[in-house]
């Protein structure tokens, strides 16, 4: 099977890397291109083997599976590019939210799903996101499974839900990382504490955490009542926490779903467009 990245920017270069660590798919086996080829150059030169090429059409012309990393507004154009390259054999994979597996599907003559990773793939972990589309072919669910499954948990999910799984799995990192450099701040800002001690013991505990939950010691609730001993430090902790914090979280969801109508007219009008 041989794999083809159209894009190579942060999300496409952080699955083309996971694979190819996790050895789910060799180097001779995988051809990258991107708008900008000193981007894609600079990935094949840490993988023996790996295939540059041109644009996105030779891509697809050497590739039984293609996932598209490009953003929204340039999905269109690619589709059109890569399209008559295509056989009802091949697999292509958008890798963003506002692509339906359905949409996809309705251009090209193959089986099509969208797969939405995370950051956290890049260390073989965390969650991809999967939505297959209608006639998506058992095959491909047979040969896609594990190339996931080597650097992430799959989750299928519906489209209705897509904008939130995406928010929490991939989204999730970028807000909790604000959060703890505030935290971070805080802590350099009131104590004589410096920032360099209060990056690791912050990142340490946060890496302990995770391995508490993955373990399955604890769930988050349990952390937090076994952490909050009643009358304690913690206690007050989050009491200023639950006061101040208030409904900003529904404000995020609010404002992650407001872009994401806005992308989805925009995708649309470039799909009727071609």
């Amino acid at each position: 099977m041989n794999v083809g990245f159209i894009g190579t920017g942060n999300m496409g270069k952080i699955l083309i890397q996971a694979l190819l660590d996790a050895k789910a798919v060799p180097p001779s086996s995988v051809t990258i291109t991107n708008r900008t080829l000193e981007k894609a150059a600079e990935i094949q030169k840490e993988y023996s083997g790996l295939k540059l090429a041109e644009g996105a059409a030779e891509t697809a012309a050497n590739s039984d599976l293609i996932f598209i990393c490009v953003k929204p507004h340039d999905f269109a154009d690619v589709i059109q590019e890569i399209r008559p390259y295509l056989s009802d054999e091949d697999c292509v994979i958008s890798i963003t939210s506002p692509i339906s597996a359905e949409q996809l599907e309705s251009f090209v003559p193959c089986s099509a799903a969208r797969v939405i990773p995370s950051i956290t793939n890049r260390a073989h972990a965390g969650v991809a996101l999967v939505t297959y589309g209608e006639h998506f072919r058992d095959e491909w669910k047979q040969k896609l499974m594990p190339l996931i499954e080597a650097i992430a948990k799959p989750v299928e999910i519906e489209e209705e839900i897509t904008r939130v799984s995406s928010d929490i799995v991939s989204c999730g990192p970028a807000f909790f990382s604000y959060l703890t450099q505030q935290f971070i701040n805080a802590a350099v800002a009131e104590t004589k504490i410096n920032r360099e001690t209060a990056t690791v013991l912050a990142s340490e505990m946060l890496i302990g955490m995770g391995e508490l939950l993955k373990k399955g010691h604890y769930t988050l609730p349990a952390l937090q009542r076994k952490v909050c001993v009643k009358g304690g430090i913690t206690g007050e902790g989050i009491k200023v926490l639950e006061k101040e914090l208030g409904d900003v979280f529904r404000h995020v969801f609010q404002a992650t779903h407001s872009k994401f109508e806005e992308d989805l007219t925009q995708v649309k009008k470039q799909f009727t467009v071609h």
